[in-house]
């Protein structure tokens, strides 16, 4: 494992890592996007449309990354955002990664379909937790949810606003994987293909009871089991939802799957605390604008009243410099802390953190800026009016 961590220089590097040891299946489902993948492509262009104007002749003799957000003083301006494959990439890969970011001191938040339970997370991996919920059809049952995370201790509750439907993708069933697991000739071909990660990874489950179980839905149902319809992402969920989240949750509450400027301010007139800007990394609507380029017009809308953080598309520390200094609070990453975790755990979470920190480190210094208050819209080039420019020349 460390042999290979230390001949990956970059979030790419970990990738391929990665996609050598799980199975295609797995694989694809973290990285692919939907449909034709226009907004998976578009995300990461966005963020290469954006160019640095450095300052020079500044003292970065002494450069800090840390900042405050929610009234917690975190190492960087990143979070890892909720990923429900993390306990297939990794054996508890749930608990490796959120012992990883509690180790670099940059919050971790549990999916909702999670293999490892919500008092799990808090009594081995502690640190600054975060909750994502999505609003079921029986509303008790997200009520209780969250009761236990707010018992657990956790900060944060982030409310997936952009899954009203089931997205469209159509590779999970080439690959004849799905949720629930169900069994086919494609799937167990591409299992065995990959005896390493079956003993590793299954096996290890299999050894410490049983068939793997989603610990933080009620009734923990297992894997390959269809959960109850009263658990199905609600196509009903409204604003009055998220006013009744507030008037339930005591911590810090935020809607994640904001693309629009009128929906954000109905957002902050709810009284959320904060807006993630993100079209799910790509991975719902296919021809959504990508979140970098939306950025502007939200913090323009609702950035003096509410937090506004983004995703989708990071894969080097100066994409998250870049989105800080258009003016986001802090951004979270997705895929490139699951590669590190399918690659050695809690160990290969950490070499991407590290990564991640030594690229914005390395760009800090390059523009000028010791300090993340020193991040401005000045030092960006591809914005008119505040807005990220998509003309020709940009996307050439």
């Amino acid at each position: 494992m460390g042999n290979l961590l230390a001949n990956a220089y970059n979030i790419e590097d970990v990738r391929r890592l990665a996609r050598a040891k799980l199975p295609k299946g797995i694989y694809e489902s973290i990285e692919r996007g939907t449909e034709d993948e226009a907004a998976l492509a578009n995300n990461l262009a966005g963020f290469q449309r954006l160019c640095l104007n450095p300052r020079v002749f500044v003292d970065v003799s002494d450069i800090s990354l840390a900042t405050e957000l929610f009234g917690q003083r975190i190492s960087m301006p990143l979070a890892i955002a909720p990923t429900g494959s993390a306990g297939l990439v990794w054996f508890r890969g749930e608990v490796e990664l959120a012992k990883a970011a509690a180790a670099f001191n940059v919050p971790f938040t549990l999916a909702t379909r999670s293999l490892s339970s919500i008092e799990t997370i808090a009594d081995e991996a502690g640190g600054n937790l975060w909750l994502q919920l999505y609003v079921w059809r029986d509303r008790s049952l997200s009520y209780q949810l969250i009761d236990r995370a707010n018992a657990a201790g956790f900060k944060a509750l982030l409310v997936t606003a952009d899954t009203p439907v089931p997205p469209n993708r159509e590779y999970n069933l080439r690959n004849g994987y799905g949720l629930p697991f169900k069994a086919s000739r494609a799937a167990y071909t591409d299992i065995c293909l990959h005896p390493l990660w079956l003993a590793r990874v299954m096996g290890r489950y299999m050894l410490n009871g049983g068939m793997p179980r989603f610990e933080t839905l009620p009734g923990r149902p297992k894997i390959t089991e269809a959960t109850d319809a009263s658990m199905a992402t609600s196509a009903s969920v409204n604003w009055d939802d998220i006013r009744e989240l507030r008037r339930r949750w005591p911590g810090v509450l935020m809607v994640k799957g904001i693309l629009r400027a009128d929906d954000a301010r109905k957002a902050a007139a709810c009284g959320v605390d904060a807006v993630v800007v993100s079209n799910h990394g790509g991975r719902n609507l296919d021809s959504s604008r990508a979140p970098i380029d939306v950025l502007p017009e939200i913090l323009d809308a609702v950035g003096a009243r509410v937090k506004v953080l983004v995703d989708s598309g990071v894969r080097r520390g100066s994409d998250v410099v870049k989105a800080v200094a258009l003016g986001a609070s802090a951004v979270l990453s997705g895929r490139p802390t699951l590669y590190g975790t399918a690659v050695a755990g809690r160990a290969g979470a950490l070499h991407v953190l590290n990564i991640l920190q030594r690229e914005m480190t390395n760009t800090m210094g390059m523009i000028g800026c010791p300090a993340i208050r020193d991040l401005d819209r000045d030092l960006l080039h591809g914005l008119k009016g505040g807005t990220v420019l998509e003309s020709a020349s940009f996307l050439a």
